[in-house]
């Protein structure tokens, strides 16, 4: 009963969009309430799944959509168990408290109806998408979600930079998408099925061979990739910040971001029966936490700095994963999703207040919007990894899985600077924001102009706001507050409170992960470098004692990189403009000159000249027939004579 009911979660949200594009303009506030109601429906129905699953476990239910001559049925159906719930949960919840978020930050926009009918959709598809119980459905969900973020970062279409962006968020996204099809498609040929649970089935039975395997998950893993910003796939994201806010705040927190690590979650009994395919998405991951956090430290735009620390924070996530803890990434993304969702929020309430995205001209927050000021630092903490928060205990298992898993002392040292490279911009985030006197570095001063070119911001000078800041509206304060508060007692799920509940790592696997424990030298080093960078950035912000102020010189050519992204747009513009475009234009070439010219119309021409030959052949006059018949003759009795 639990699974018949659970495709209700995602059949009310998409209802609500359909409602609202054919009826919106019609319904009151352009169908917005619709929108919330059906997203509370969703919530509600994830609340009567979880009660059900807790008394009859996990399910599944599915019906028959059509069968290909007796060798493939395709199916829809849903799949209950504690991985599915809390990602349904996860998405049900945030997109709830976006949306309400939504209604007073949207307030005075013209498309208000679509805005809410976008969001719908999109969450129809990520519910989908968690819920599916075989590999063609969750694609069918995969897309639909790529293309609600297109829709939702290029909701002001009219500014060409939010439109560039939504197009190089589809675009780099597809290239994954193209992957994950293949892989999708080369199970289906080894196994016969696309169920999930037929699949596993067949992996563990030795059914696929293991270079069919390997290069099946080397493919899905390259969809996961593109939809959860792996380097090098990660160039979208950044950019997707042109969005409104709340659409930042629902693609960079429980959503979007999160579908390639539930993809990998879901299909990790496979991932783990291919050869060496975890060690590569422990490097892809590793690579991307610390690419994003070092990216981060030098960024000024706020939602920019927000959105390269969820580029590093999945990277620890498939770091997690990678180590063989699906516990832990699921654990750090939960903790994750309602510390980032609230962080994203509070930005957009700083944003709505003082008129300003440049971290540097954000002054006096703490002193006119506290509440909203404390639920920020305290998410911000939590993913800085302070005690007693969510992001503590996630990043700790995830450091204990590494330790665990046997991937080495290599990856165990990379992860904790990339924990530190976490603190570092963490604090400098948060000193800059709420400091009475902010200090502005020299590398910071260059570096004015090229952050958030598309704002077109004048030379900030150092402490100036253009506005008093206030504090948020009640629609706008009261999910911040709810997420912080989440984001920070989150961490309570990593204890083992009854005896059917051993911790969530424990639990979300099904008892295949250990449960909670720690390794108290770890958990004490890994402390302690996050005082010591927090510490660091106080000194250089507030103080302005930097001990490291010798070293600018030998730092500026790295920072000098890092504000340039690494050249990955660079390259990937280059290899668009010299290799696609040239590409293009050959085969454009030949599709005109060969296939057009010559194959399509050159067989017109052949006719048309073969026409007017053969036409002679009935012209009506006698004297042509007498020709004819001369000739006939002639050339028939010349073959006799030549054959006697």
């Amino acid at each position: 009963m639990n699974a018949s009911l659970a495709f209700l979660a995602p059949a009310l949200p998409a209802c609500a969009f359909f409602v609202i594009v054919l009826f919106g303009r019609w319904l009151p506030r352009g169908g917005a309430p619709v929108a919330i109601a059906a997203t509370a429906g969703a919530f509600v129905v994830f609340v009567i799944t979880l009660l059900g699953m807790l008394s009859d476990g996990a399910s599944a239910h599915s019906i028959r959509w059509f069968e290909v001559q007796g060798q493939a049925t395709f199916t829809w159906g849903t799949v209950i168990d504690p991985l599915s719930v809390v990602m349904l949960g996860l998405v049900a919840f945030v997109a709830l408290l976006i949306q309400v978020y939504s209604w007073s930050y949207m307030r005075e926009e013209r498309r208000f109806g679509w805005y809410f009918a976008v969001h719908s959709l999109f969450a129809a598809a990520m519910m989908a998408l968690v819920l599916a119980d075989n590999l063609i459905l969750m694609y069918l969900a995969w897309e639909l979600v790529g293309l609600g973020s297109y829709l939702l970062i290029g909701y002001w279409w009219e500014k060409r930079s939010a439109a560039e962006a939504a197009k190089k968020a589809f675009v780099t996204t597809r290239i994954g998408d193209v992957g994950l099809l293949i892989g999708i498609i080369l199970l289906f040929k080894a196994t016969g099925t696309f169920s999930i649970s037929g699949v596993i089935s067949a992996v563990e039975t030795s059914q696929v061979t293991q270079p069919t395997l390997n290069w099946s998950l080397i493919l899905i893993f390259l969809g996961a990739m593109g939809k959860s910003a792996q380097v090098p796939l990660h160039v979208w994201l950044p950019d997707a910040m042109e969005g409104p806010t709340p659409v930042s705040a629902l693609i960079h927190a429980a959503t979007m971001v999160a579908a390639g690590v539930y993809l990998v979650a879901r299909l990790f009994p496979i991932f783990d029966a291919g050869s060496g395919i975890l060690p590569m998405i422990a490097v892809v991951g590793l690579l991307t936490a610390l690419v994003g956090a070092a990216m981060a430290l030098v960024q000024t735009d706020l939602k920019r700095v927000l959105a390269y620390s969820t580029v590093s924070h999945l990277g620890f996530m498939m770091l997690a994963l990678g180590a063989g803890s699906v516990g832990a990434a699921m654990f750090h993304l939960l903790a994750h999703a309602f510390a980032k969702a609230a962080l994203f929020l509070g930005a957009g309430a700083f944003t709505h207040s003082t008129h300003q995205t440049d971290i540097r001209r954000m002054t006096g927050l703490l002193r006119g919007m506290r509440l909203t000021s404390i639920a920020f630092i305290a998410s911000a903490l939590s993913l800085a990894g302070i005690p007693p928060l969510a992001g503590f205990f996630s990043k700790d298992e995830i450091l204990l899985a590494i330790l665990d898993g046997h991937l080495g002392v290599v990856f165990l040292v990379f992860a904790l600077i990339a924990v530190v490279l976490s603190a570092l911009y963490t604090g400098r985030l948060l000193f800059v924001l709420f400091s009475s006197r902010p200090f502005v570095p020299e590398g910071d001063k260059a570096a004015r102009g090229r952050e958030g070119g598309a704002k077109a911001h004048a030379e900030p000078t150092p402490g100036e706001s253009h506005a008093v800041p206030h504090e948020a509206p009640l629609l706008l304060l009261l999910p911040i507050l709810i997420l912080a508060v989440l984001g920070a007692v989150a961490g309570l799920l990593a204890f083992g409170w009854t005896g059917s509940y051993s911790g969530f790592g424990a639990y979300i696997t099904l008892g295949h992960d250990k449960g909670f424990h720690i390794e108290p030298w770890l958990t004490a080093l890994a402390f302690l470098l996050v005082a010591v960078a927090l510490l660091q950035t106080w000194r250089s912000y507030i103080s302005q004692s930097d001990p490291l102020r010798s070293a600018t010189a030998v730092l500026a050519p790295a920072r000098r990189l890092l504000e340039r992204k690494l050249y990955f747009d660079t390259v990937y513009q280059w290899i668009v403009d010299r290799v696609v475009v040239t590409a293009a234009q050959v085969v454009g070439l030949v599709d005109r000159a060969v296939v057009n010219d010559k194959g399509i119309e050159g067989q017109g021409i052949l006719v048309r000249y073969a026409g007017a030959a053969m036409r002679y052949l009935q012209t009506g006059m006698v004297y042509n027939y007498a020709l004819g018949l001369a000739l006939g003759a002639f050339f028939v009795a010349v073959v006799w004579w030549i054959l006697s």
